[in-house]
């Protein structure tokens, strides 16, 4: 019973720690500065433009739909300025107020220009603060959720960075009547390891501040800047890498034997398959942009390469399938030509198998090779009409046909490496 009789008092004693004199005294401060007031006029009408100070809390920024073009923001968002009709004399300094003071008193009409949804807390109360300082300084505070919109330019996408803006201004009264301003330390931010940026990187904010001049008058124009880089380990490992593979693994086919069709074949379609379906998954979380992007690229190239390995086995099945072996012509008995000198006729005589007269000259064997004379056509496509024809040149660079895999397993990795170095130090480091 004691031990009830303690608890009851010391309750007691924390419901009278304002004395009743200062209650009394703020109903009545409350009443004579709403007695008069006129909530629809700004402080200093017709005199001079009301300056409101800004002080944004970033509590979280996240998460950043690339589709969408727009971030979600939550922000505690303080606005202050003065009110000359809000004045008192008191032994208080301050009035903190709840929201139900908020309506009952002017406030500033700012609204965010890019914002697509903005919500207001109301769990458990209302998230809102105000507060009234003896001089007439006023400090209104709110929490909001804020989903804005960024702009994003993708062409370096995924090695992109972007700024993010939260623009806000007057609704109603132009630059003539209010001015925003930022104070030193306007702006800070909370723990980022709270934040769900996910694919991003926070790497930095600016405020700025500027004039928009529209037909209904000047308005002054606030804009926080948040600055994001991409994260690009989620790409590297569904992507990049994937692509790489497949490029290296359409090599496999310059190993195998030519004659080996059924093999040679199914390894080129089946790479470029994957490429196929590779270049649809890498849109698939893309907003639908008429530019094309570094990862567009990337994978463009590596489909080339691709469809070009399996082309290579074409090219060389036709080429071998289609050459003929030459023909050798028919000898044809030589007529003399009609310079040359008639030889008399003579009898011949036969003696003993031994001889004959006049000897008979024995005719050289033509070949008959489908390729010119000296040219060396035999050496490199032969099946080509332009060696046969006689408009083939010397000097053009010789390519055996049969060692066309050979050089494949060269050139392939070669140009694949030079482009991999070309677009890395472009896109990372220019």
């Amino acid at each position: 019973m004691e031990e009830y009789d303690y608890d009851y008092l010391s309750i007691n004693k924390t419901w009278v720690l304002t004395p009743k004199a200062q209650e009394t005294d703020a109903t009545q401060i409350l009443n004579s500065l709403l007695k008069n007031y006129d909530n629809k006029l700004r402080p200093d009408i017709g005199i001079k433009p009301t300056f409101i100070d800004v002080d944004i809390y970033v509590n979280s920024i996240g998460p950043v739909s690339v589709i969408q073009m727009e971030y979600t923001i939550d922000i505690f968002f303080a606005q202050t300025w003065y009110d000359r009709r809000l004045r008192f004399n008191s032994t208080l300094k301050a009035l903190t107020l709840n929201t139900n003071m908020v309506s009952r008193i002017w406030i500033p009409d700012t609204f965010f220009r890019n914002s697509k949804r903005a919500d207001s807390h109301w769990i458990t109360t209302p998230n809102q603060l105000l507060r009234i300082w003896n001089d007439g300084k006023v400090l209104y505070t709110l929490r909001l959720t804020i989903e804005a919109e960024c702009l994003l330019q993708l062409q370096n996408f995924p090695m992109d960075t972007h700024s993010c803006p939260l623009v806000f201004s007057s609704y109603g009264y132009p630059r003539e009547e209010i001015i925003y301003r930022w104070r030193r330390y306007s702006i800070e931010v909370s723990d980022q390891r709270t934040w769900r940026l996910y694919q991003f990187d926070f790497t930095g904010l600016r405020n700025t501040s500027e004039v928009l001049r529209t037909g209904a008058g000047d308005y002054m124009v606030m804009t926080v800047s948040f600055d994001l880089s991409r994260r690009m380990g989620y790409f590297a490992i569904q992507t990049y890498i994937p692509c790489i593979l497949t490029v290296v693994l359409s090599w496999v086919s310059f190993w195998i034997k030519r004659d080996s069709t059924p093999a040679r074949t199914s390894l080129g379609i089946t790479t470029v398959l994957t490429m196929t379906t590779l270049s649809t998954i890498s849109r698939k979380h893309l907003p639908r942009v008429s530019y094309i992007t570094a990862m567009d690229l990337f994978v463009s190239v590596c489909f080339i390469f691709v469809f070009a390995a399996l082309m290579e086995y074409a090219t060389l099945n036709y080429l071998v399938g289609n050459k003929k072996p030459p023909e050798h012509n028919s000898k044809k008995p030589r007529l003399p030509p009609a310079h040359a000198h008639v030889m008399p006729s003579f009898t011949t005589i036969n003696i003993n198998h031994l001889m004959h007269w006049p000897p008979e000259v024995e005719e050289e064997e033509d070949p008959g090779s489908p390729c010119l004379e000296g040219k060396e056509c035999e050496r490199f496509f032969c099946c080509i009409e332009d060696c046969q024809t006689g408009t083939w040149r010397e000097g053009r660079i010789r390519i055996h046909i049969s060692r066309l895999d050979s050089y494949s397993r060269v050139f392939f990795p070669t140009a694949f490496l030079l482009f991999n170095i070309v677009y890395w130090i472009a896109y990372l480091y220019l």
